[in-house]
């Protein structure tokens, strides 16, 4: 579906070198003076795989050793991880098409709702970028640190008697 209604820029008489945002339309049904917006829909095609990713990681199964609950502490970072993934690309950085300038950092005027955006602003990919990798950096880094332990891990006294006993022989 991401393919095949892909986002497009269009481009204004007023403005003929600045896209303004114009919506998701049909492939095969572009609308004039437009063009797709690769960078929003390589976004899209990498949160489709990242939240691929967290679906397999919550469906996939595993060994009945014992029983515990599904909701756990990693479980629980995967589902918070991709709701923030959907309400970023649900609401994401907005400029207007005044405003923009070459600057390395662009002007940012708010979030709005991606299917209710104002007709004079763009997204502002480069924050949108920043996002959704804080996102995934930060549920990766909670996801490895809610692994819980298994039997055959060693702790941290266990390492150090370990590490010393070679030394005790001499």
């Amino acid at each position: 579906m991401i393919l095949l209604f892909p986002p497009f820029d269009q481009y204004t008489i007023a403005a003929s070198k600045l896209p303004i945002f114009g919506g998701f339309h049909p492939v095969f049904l572009a609308p004039p003076y437009g063009e797709i917006n690769t960078s929003v829909l390589w976004l899209e095609a990498l949160v489709l795989l990242v939240n691929a990713g967290i679906a397999w990681l919550l469906l996939r199964d595993r060994p009945a050793a014992g029983k515990k609950s599904w909701m756990g502490l990693q479980n629980a970072t995967l589902i918070f991880t991709g709701v923030n993934l959907l309400l970023v690309l649900l609401f994401p950085p907005f400029e207007s098409v005044y405003a923009i300038t070459k600057a390395t950092l662009p002007t940012f005027e708010g979030f709005y709702l991606i299917f209710s955006q104002k007709p004079s602003h763009i997204i502002v990919t480069s924050l949108l970028y920043v996002e959704v990798i804080f996102i995934l950096v930060n549920g990766a880094l909670l996801w490895l640190i809610f692994k819980p332990k298994s039997s055959d891990e060693l702790v941290a006294e266990q390492l150090r008697d370990f590490a010393a006993a070679p030394a005790k022989k001499d």
